[in-house]
């Protein structure tokens, strides 16, 4: 049995789908929640992500480890033996303004970029995942202030563009790709971090789904990542337009897997080696992730691991949550989009009621 680590800020989606695959895991993760601790032989947990080398450092000191994978946080980070994209290539695209010039390059529609004084403007740092930052400013004092939300990290402006935030789940090879997939994003809204990415329904049933994902397989054909590869899109009624790359595993894991029937991981596995499925994979139901945030500060008080298969990233009991962090994600899946969203909000409903205080 070959020994996986999966290092980086979250990751359980991962180390799930690999033990799945039947590799023997660890973990260096930030919350080490009660199912990532199920599916992994030993982990270890970090506060800082600047501890995050360290803590892998010691990992493979202590265990014979055959592959590596990053996810968060982890995609630039020299490590020995890593599956995935190299952190050469990933670089390139953990920067979102050498992102939107690789797009412009290679000739796929994307949001305009805006000037100083242009709005209204769609305001992104540089770096950063998930979209926590993002927001729509539409004058000088608005952007100011969001400037000083983010710390004047360097950033940079877009055209905001009204439509479906999507996705597509890839495989590259490095110099070839197949699209698996197509997501819709679900985005948090609301007045605070409006624009983070906070689940997904798998397939996208749109009608420029089709286009989109021919453009992500030449995105990522081109873009020289290798394994599980995600490409971010927002679809107007008429146009395609390319958001982000994600050289890594995507949040989207769990409802790909359910909805095409598939073991992510050894895909993933097999891209790495140069290996890409002869077609794409034909959906046998829709499945939906919710991430939810906590309305109001809250303890954990009781055991959760009854809800084990309709709740992941599953908390201790005693765990404490700020009012607007993360508290646990919540799936649900049916033969058609309605009926996923009916199974979805059933299964918010129970684990609502079992933390209610």
């Amino acid at each position: 049995m070959k020994r996986v680590l999966v290092a980086g800020y979250t990751t359980r989606h991962v180390a799930a789908s690999a033990a799945r695959a039947g590799y023997e895991v660890y973990a260096v993760d930030h919350f080490c929640d009660q199912d990532l601790i199920w599916c992994t032989k030993d982990h270890l947990a970090f506060d800082e992500v600047d501890e995050l080398p360290f803590a892998i450092s010691e990992m493979l000191e202590k265990y014979n480890i055959d592959y590596v994978v990053t996810t968060s946080c982890a995609e630039l980070l020299d490590v020995k033996n890593r599956l995935g994209t190299p952190a050469s290539i990933a670089e390139r695209f953990m920067d979102k303004g050498k992102t939107q010039e690789f797009f412009e390059e290679i000739g796929v529609p994307v949001p305009r970029r805006l000037g100083p004084g242009e709005y209204p403007a769609m305001m992104k740092t540089l770096s950063g995942a998930g979209g926590w930052r993002n927001a729509v400013v539409h004058s000088d004092a608005e952007y100011q202030a969001w400037e000083e939300y983010v710390d004047y990290l360097p950033s940079m402006a877009q055209q905001p563009i009204d439509g479906q935030p999507a996705s597509v789940s890839c495989l590259g090879t490095g110099h070839s790709a197949m699209a698996l997939c197509a997501n819709e994003q679900i985005l948090r809204g609301g007045n605070e971090c409006a624009f983070a990415f906070s689940g997904s329904l798998t397939p996208c049933r749109h009608h420029l789904a089709d286009r989109m994902m021919d453009l992500a397989e030449k995105i990522v054909a081109k873009s020289g990542c290798v394994g599980s590869v995600g490409v971010d899109f927002v679809l107007t009624d008429d146009e395609v337009y390319a958001i982000e790359i994600n050289p890594r595993f995507q949040g989207t894991v769990e409802t790909v897997e359910t909805a095409l029937g598939i073991n992510l991981f050894s895909l993933h596995v097999d891209a790495c080696r140069g290996i890409l499925p002869e077609h794409r994979p034909e959906p046998k139901c829709f499945a939906v992730r919710k991430i939810l945030a906590a309305p109001r500060d809250l303890t954990i008080r009781e055991e959760m691991s009854s809800l084990k298969e309709e709740i992941t990233d599953i908390p201790h009991p005693g765990t404490f949550f700020e009012k607007g962090e993360v508290v646990f994600s919540v799936t649900g899946s049916g033969m058609t989009r309605d009926s996923a969203f009916a199974s979805l909000d059933k299964h918010i409903k129970d684990a609502l009621l079992l933390i209610k205080e």
